[in-house]
């Protein structure tokens, strides 16, 4: 059945249409974060954010909530939104502790883990294969995060779930760009090989040790990055 109309009124539309259009714009504006278009300490304008997206301001006000609930955006009176910038000791400190989650995540899905999950990663391995021979970095990254995500689901541990969602947000611009040089692509792509084989033979300590280095390894690549380009910006100054 239709939904009537008055004249002169526009029609209703339906509230997931909405919904769409929310966590379009939501997840449009995490892909800008995490890839750097966005870079950190960036203010957020507006209107040219709704020119871009092409949208009206109560949908990105609305998406910008949610992003500030995640980190990924700070919100202040009368200055506006701007892109969240972490400190040197934050970005080491938060690596550090999602080397813990993400190990405790490996130990408990190798326990837990079903086949179809485990079918359901190597495919995705698979694919993040595919992106590496493209030198598709945003696909790669995608899924590489998702076996990650898929890794913790499998843990079966709802307050695990909630801290590494929360934690994992504020890091995911910088597991991001560790991924830029190729080298790194590689060694990424061997772990994630290990990581495969330890669930297929229910190997939860190996798991655990591979997650906790492989988060570390990031951690040293984004700092030595950062130590890299403050040194560049000192010379400059």
């Amino acid at each position: 059945m239709s939904e009537t109309v008055l004249p002169g009124s526009s029609p209703i539309l339906p509230k997931v249409e909405r919904q769409r259009l929310h966590d379009a714009v939501v997840e449009h504006l995490q892909n800008l974060i995490i890839e750097g278009v966005l870079a950190p300490g960036t203010k957020l304008n507006e209107r040219e954010v709704c020119e871009r997206l092409g949208i009206s301001r109560t949908p990105l006000r609305e998406a910008m909530k949610v992003l500030a609930s995640e980190g990924l955006i700070e919100i202040a009176p009368n200055r506006g939104a701007f892109v969240s910038k972490m400190s040197d000791t934050e970005i080491w400190e938060t690596f550090e502790m999602m080397s813990g989650l993400e190990a405790l995540s490996g130990e408990l899905a190798a326990e837990r883990i079903s086949p179809a999950e485990i079918a359901e990663i190597k495919a995705l391995h698979d694919a993040m294969l595919k992106c590496r021979a493209e030198h598709d970095l945003p696909g790669y990254y995608s899924r590489n995060q998702t076996i990650h995500n898929k890794i913790n689901e499998a843990a079966r541990n709802s307050v695990l779930r909630q801290m590494y969602l929360s934690v994992n947000r504020r890091l995911q611009t910088h597991r991001f760009k560790s991924n830029f040089k190729e080298a790194k692509w590689d060694r990424a792509i061997k772990e994630h090989e290990e990581m495969i084989e330890s669930l297929e033979t229910r190997d939860g300590k190996r798991l655990a040790a591979i997650l906790r280095q492989h988060l570390l390894d990031k951690r040293d690549s984004v700092m030595e990055d950062l130590r890299s380009l403050n040194g560049k910006q000192a010379v400059g100054s």
